[in-house]
């Protein structure tokens, strides 16, 4: 049997280069905001008011519960923390 090797764990669980691309870009701005919630101190009801989101929400953030979170959902609560998203398009 033959291994198959993935260039990240979103390729490995998802089933399309599409679904773990979108994967990876939700995974790396969830990680980016619970790291600005915790640097701030905040907690969950603080970050959600900050967030403009619920406090179950931030729970969910904080817990990595990724299939929670679109991708305009995790762009419009970083804009909400005055932070720019930027996207970087290198060839896979």
């Amino acid at each position: 049997m033959e291994l198959e090797s993935f260039a990240n764990v979103w390729q490995a669980l998802e089933d399309t280069p599409e679904q773990a691309a979108n994967m990876e870009v939700r995974s790396c701005l969830m990680m980016e905001l619970a790291r600005i919630i915790r640097e701030n101190g905040w907690t969950q009801t603080e970050a959600a008011e900050h967030c403009g989101v619920t406090q179950p929400c931030i729970d969910d953030l904080l817990r990595g519960r990724i299939d929670r979170f679109s991708l305009d959902a995790l762009v419009n609560m970083s804009a909400r923390l005055g932070q720019r998203v930027r996207l970087e398009l290198e060839p896979a």
